[in-house]
């Protein structure tokens, strides 16, 4: 707003009037100009603090050393982005990431979360076939993205040994790994994921031991391991255990709640099924002749539906936070007491398209609407 009446235009006034018209004329200047600066002064504080509020909502909850796995098998799953910056609402540093999808790694960019990279089980063979391959897929899968995502561990196949694949993962395991060491990047490690069912014995843990088709493979796998200062990915999944054999394998002892030892191995106090499943691992690489190598658990949660009573949404809520507390507390397990064991909650989202339908499309901490199935980050 501009006051265009000047004192020298004003004629016909004597010199007393014409001081106070212009008096009067500054002084409404003066008083307008206040209230701009006044109201750009709120705006900016609303702008402000439109900003705080966004800003905080996308961070709300302080960094917890857990990570969730982030699986895309549904047809009705939120973008990529909106997928990230849950992670980031919730405090979620780490991700694991079964495939090199474009549309999840670009969102990914400058989120300082970690990524356990996997490759697709199904390009293996091909990837086998030659150092040329691998450094392929390297320069096209994860070269685009190294100076904004964090990756600190390439996994070589998910839940392939024993299987069609196994034969394949020390070779792309060993291309990998001379790849990165000629590139400078000692910093992201080589590994591969093991299921449950690469083990032949597991009871009491102390018998832990990979079954023969599965042992052929693995000397070579933990050697290289073992060599490379590589921790082992496995997967570990008290619930199907306890629904498989509800009889034998008590409720409590699967969701860590059991207030007294359930299993005793010798000099060993087991109070939860999930330590005695990850120490029936150690033992079994240590009858390979291999003790030094860490694990991480690349998985493990409960669904929330799909199996009648074994699968409610407060039973997975209960196995869930038991198990973040549990890995959070660095306690390690009763044969490995404090050691450092990495985990990562299955899933981030329910997925309508994996295969079989029921329990294993329930895995989701959160709906595809990005609602909580139930709390867990809270």
């Amino acid at each position: 707003m501009t006051v265009v009446l000047g004192c020298h235009f004003v004629q016909g006034l004597c010199d007393v009037e014409i001081s106070e018209l212009c008096t009067q004329i500054t002084y409404k200047q003066a008083t307008i100009e206040r209230k701009m600066m006044g109201s750009f002064r709120q705006a900016f504080i609303l702008v402000a603090t439109i900003a705080a509020a966004f800003h905080y909502q996308i961070q709300i909850a302080e960094a917890i050393d857990i990570g969730v796995c982030y699986g895309m098998l549904g047809d009705n799953l939120p973008p990529a982005t909106d997928v990230v910056n849950m992670y980031k609402r919730y405090g979620i540093e780490k991700m694991r990431l079964f495939d090199p999808n474009p549309e999840a790694l670009n969102a990914l960019r400058g989120s300082n979360i970690g990524v356990i990279l996997g490759m697709r089980d199904e390009d293996l063979p091909g990837l086998a076939a030659s150092v040329d391959a691998v450094a392929s897929w390297f320069s096209k899968n994860v070269e685009p993205y190294l100076n904004d995502v964090e990756f600190p561990i390439i996994a070589v196949g998910n839940e392939v040994i024993p299987g069609v694949y196994a034969e394949n993962v020390l070779p792309v395991m060993q291309s990998l790994q001379s790849i990165l060491q000629g590139r400078g990047l000692a910093g992201i490690k080589v590994s591969t994921v093991l299921s449950g069912a690469t083990l032949g014995s597991s009871y009491p843990p102390s018998s832990g031991a990979f079954t023969p088709e599965a042992s052929s493979t693995m000397k070579g796998v933990l050697t290289f391991l073992s060599q490379q200062g590589s921790p082992l990915l496995i997967n570990v999944y008290p619930y199907f255990a306890y629904a498989n054999d509800p009889v034998n394998i008590r409720l409590d002892y699967a969701q860590f709640t059991a207030i007294e030892p359930i299993v005793t191995d010798g000099d060993l106090s087991y109070y939860n099924l999930f330590d005695a499943m990850v120490d029936a691992f150690f033992s079994a690489m240590e009858k390979e002749g291999v003790s030094d190598v860490d694990v991480i658990v690349s998985e493990s949660g409960w669904p929330s539906a799909g199996n009648g009573d074994f699968t409610t949404p407060q039973l997975a809520a209960t196995y869930n936070k038991n198990f973040m507390n549990h890995v959070t507390s660095n306690k390690g397990t009763p044969k490995r007491p404090n050691a450092y064991i990495e985990g990562f909650i299955f899933a981030m989202c329910n997925e309508n398209q994996k295969q079989p339908a029921g329990v294993e499309q329930n895995f989701g901490l959160f709906y595809p609407n990005m609602q909580p199935v139930y709390p867990v980050f809270s």
